[in-house]
């Protein structure tokens, strides 16, 4: 395994501690090795050093046991090369065994992506059991990214690209497919008029820290929106696919992104909503607004929060709502997805709050994972007063295994050959279809994002857009 920006932040704080767990429960092939790519001017040992500083605390510390970390570490090497100069690349052909199944994983700046791969290709790098592993965010908008993926295809075939979303790679996200394919009782109820509503919610306490320079050109549409929050909403909405074949499940990801209604100028203005965050207190300790942040430009627009409500259209999802929400600096740290069942056509419970309560399946991605079904049940005593319970599906008790992390899983995947949670060259297109109308939308409009105070579930037009619907966001219950 190639890592190019083999000392960049993914590298020893992700992609490095994941390949560890994967070596410590023998998930690695015995002799796979792992070359760290950088302009470093740095031998095997000078970057093994620079491992064991930074990567080991996200293993395990202290705790780590020091014979396996050290057996860990005897896997690394490490390539001094410039990525857009071609020279550097005999010396990494020589680093790799004659023979071996190569995976190059671009954790790179996208505007390297071409240079790279065909410096790769220069140097008799790529064969048929090649892979390359592009880390996001694909392109700016549509034209850069077919761009990206025009460029990459001339080195590599689609079957040998693995667009990675580690949000593919949490078990729940995984474990959703089995609960809507796996079990008879749900399938019958999974569609309008059933179904009310879909929330989705990727919130996070944190601002922008050090990655200002890159968040303030990109906004929290094109890094959160049109890759992990609609990967979500399609493995939501998607048909049953006929196999588990990587490319049937992904026909049908593409079918649901095709089917997502298109934005006019109207509906971004009705449907959408733009936030940024300002000084508040968040976890107890007083922090700063997003425009005095370190390197973010004087009056930048950029959005740290959006919510959209969104439709599939089609028969089985033909007027349900999906709300989409994600920001910066929130009250909590959470990824939830919430379905929302429709209320029972009558009854016999006169007075009592069921429509304040609704029967809710709640499937939570982050801080923890788990599955609860929120249903009516009857409290002790005499008469029949409701108030809602909670059915669990405790994954950490059911299953004693050790859960990987995603990044663990994906590379694991990568490893084996397995595209079925990795983006198709169409369906990133797609997506990316779906989302410009919206970030073009905003721009004619002109308007400032809204403002909220970091701590807080984000500016209150987003509350308006879900009431509309007759819906609150999922916390406000």
């Amino acid at each position: 395994m190639v890592i190019f920006g083999g000392a960049g932040d993914l590298a020893w704080r992700k992609l490095l501690p994941a390949l560890c767990m994967a070596h410590l429960h023998q998930r690695l092939p015995n002799d796979c090795r792992i070359i760290g790519v950088g302009r470093h001017n740095w031998t095997r040992d000078d970057y093994v050093a620079f491992v064991d500083k930074t990567s080991r605390s996200h293993v395990g510390g202290d705790a780590l046991d020091r014979d396996a970390w050290a057996s860990f570490l005897a896997r690394l090497d490490f390539v001094s090369l410039d990525a857009t100069v071609a020279d550097g690349y005999q010396r990494l052909r020589a680093a790799c065994r004659s023979g071996a199944t190569k995976v190059f994983y671009l954790a790179t700046a996208p505007s390297l992506f071409t240079d790279i791969c065909r410096h790769l290709d220069e140097a008799q790098l790529i064969d048929a059991n090649a892979r390359v592993v592009l880390e996001k965010p694909l392109g700016h908008d549509l034209p850069s990214a077919q761009a990206i993926n025009e460029a990459v295809a001339r080195h590599f075939s689609e079957k040998q690209i693995y667009r990675i979303d580690h949000y593919l790679g949490k078990e729940t996200v995984q474990n959703l497919m089995v609960l809507r394919f796996g079990n008879a009782i749900f399938e019958p109820l999974w569609r309008a008029p059933t179904i009310k509503s879909v929330q989705i919610t990727v919130s996070e306490t944190v601002g922008v820290g050090t990655r200002a320079g890159f968040y303030d050109h990109t906004g929290a549409m094109r890094d959160m929106v049109q890759n992990h929050l609609l990967q979500l909403l399609c493995i939501v909405a998607m048909e049953a696919p006929i196999s588990l074949d990587p490319d049937d499940v992904r026909d049908e990801k593409l079918k649901v992104l095709r089917s997502l209604r298109k934005f006019e100028l109207a509906d971004v203005l009705r449907d959408t909503v733009r936030g940024q965050y300002t000084a508040g207190v968040v976890d107890g300790a007083q922090v700063k607004g997003y425009l005095d942040e370190a390197d973010v430009p004087a009056g930048s627009q950029t959005e740290t929060f959006v919510a959209i409500k969104a439709q599939v259209h089609n028969s089985r999802w033909a007027g349900v709502p999906f709300f989409l929400r994600t920001g910066k600096r929130m009250l909590k740290r959470q990824s939830e997805i919430i379905i929302e069942f429709s209320e029972p056509p009558f009854s016999i419970f006169a007075g009592e709050p069921s429509q304040a309560h609704p029967n809710r399946l709640i499937i939570t991605l982050q801080p923890e994972e788990s599955i609860q079904l929120q249903m009516m049940a009857k409290e002790p005593g005499s008469g029949m007063k409701m108030r809602p319970v909670f059915l669990n599906l405790d994954l950490q008790s059911a299953f004693t295994e050790r859960r990987a992390e995603a990044y663990e899983r994906l590379l694991i995947d990568v490893i084996k050959g397995r595209l079925t949670h990795f983006m198709r060259r169409d369906e990133l297109e797609a997506a990316w279809r779906w989302a410009d109308p919206i970030l073009e939308g905003w721009q004619q409009l002109g308007e400032r994002p809204k403002t909220y105070p970091a701590g807080s579930w984000g500016p209150a037009a987003a509350s308006a857009l879900v009431a509309r619907e007759g819906a609150v966001w999922f916390e406000a219950q």
